[in-house]
């Protein structure tokens, strides 16, 4: 049964000058099994950005369906869909979003602070040893490199053990040497923990990485590439 399952899905934009319409996303549909690790390719205005914010709980579809874990996002109250994500959906953002007051230690745990849920301290101590971050956890993002906040946002998203993780250009800010090996790690921590990863990206040696590849253009999926090895 798959984990993500959207179905028709439209959203329909007005813009703010001249009160034009635009079809963001047009009849969108694929499903996305446990433990895959799926990238989302297209140009500028494709459709991906909205697409993940439909994906993560953030909007919701005009028509169609999107399904997580068997729950519809879209019959969801908005305190409902907070909840939901929180609880069942880890984010990876291109600019890290880490808590410049805070240290590694605590931002990575933070999401399960909130949400008043018991650390599994094996599990942190795991991860954080696959992303390279034991000796990291007491300083401050300030003080690390993009690649070494990414790692920790990473980690941050792992915690929380969520149903899926939704990566949006998380290599973005960072050079292509370091990009990969940022994605490698996710890779593998996904393998590792058979974690659902669906990340958007401009890069293709990073969507080259995945188990399939989405391609969008014009608000539609237009190519679904499976990879093999």
């Amino acid at each position: 049964m798959a984990l993500l399952e959207v179905k028709n899905v439209k959203k329909i934009y007005t813009t703010r000058f001249g009160g034009n319409k635009v079809e963001a996303l047009r009849d969108v549909n694929f499903s996305v099994e446990p433990g895959e690790y799926v990238a989302i390719m297209g140009p500028s205005g494709s459709g991906k950005t909205t697409l993940m914010n439909i994906l993560g709980g953030l909007d919701v579809p005009d028509s169609g369906a999107l399904w997580i874990k068997n729950t519809s996002l879209k019959d969801l109250s908005k305190e409902q869909r907070t909840i939901f994500r929180r609880r069942n959906i880890g984010f990876v953002f291109q600019q890290y979003n880490l808590i410049p007051s805070l240290n590694i230690r605590e931002n990575i745990v933070l999401p399960l602070r909130l949400d008043g849920r018991t650390i599994d301290l094996d599990f942190f101590e795991e991860i954080v040893a696959i992303l390279g971050l034991q000796d990291k956890l007491d300083r401050f993002p300030s003080t690390l490199s993009g690649g070494q906040q990414q790692r920790a946002a990473i980690a941050r998203a792992l915690l929380m053990k969520p149903a899926i993780v939704l990566a949006d250009e998380p290599t973005g800010n960072l050079d292509s040497v370091t990009s990969m090996e940022v994605v490698a790690l996710l890779k593998s921590c996904a393998f590792r923990f058979h974690q659902t990863v669906l990340v958007v990206t401009h890069q293709e040696e990073v969507a080259q990485m995945a188990d399939r590849i989405i391609r969008m253009s014009d608000g539609k999926i237009c190519v679904t590439n499976s990879m093999d090895y």
